[in-house]
């Protein structure tokens, strides 16, 4: 593992943070439904990039503890952007799933968002372009571990 408290990979590090938490506060701005939080646009991205699941597993996938998830999907059901169905294998448990309302939302958020991307990067060269698509899988990964 590189020493990430001198040098290039400290500085690297340092930068990549800084960037990423303004580039979020300037994506958060971009919503298409204020009503919601971001947390809870993030539940529902999670329903959408993984599929259905039950409250402790969207729990653990956003960091959140179980009975925070319970009050969010409960939110959400409310709002028609998620419904809650038996558990096909353990009827103790619920599955949380989207309606097309939901998917509709955040496709429309997707456009949105990609477009003000695609704008600010409208200037890079193509040499930043380069460096963009071979850094777009790294921060994936980082996102998701």
């Amino acid at each position: 593992m590189p020493d990430l408290n001198h040098g290039d990979n400290a500085a690297a590090v340092n930068s990549l943070r800084s960037a990423v938490m303004r580039l979020s506060r300037r994506l958060k701005h971009q919503r298409v439904d204020e009503s919601l939080s971001p947390t809870e646009m993030s539940v529902l991205g999670t329903l959408s990039r993984c599929g259905s699941a039950t409250p402790g597993e969207l729990a653990r996938k956003e960091h959140v503890q179980p009975p925070s998830m319970t009050r969010i999907v409960a939110l959400l059901e409310a709002k028609g952007l998620v419904r809650l169905e038996p558990h096909p294998e353990d009827r103790r448990q619920k599955v949380v799933t989207q309606t097309e309302q939901a998917e509709a939302m955040l496709e429309e958020s997707r456009r949105k968002r990609n477009a003000f991307l695609a704008n600010l990067a409208d200037g890079l060269d193509e040499d930043e372009w380069a460096k963009l698509r071979a850094a777009a899988p790294v921060l994936e990964k980082l996102a998701h571990l």
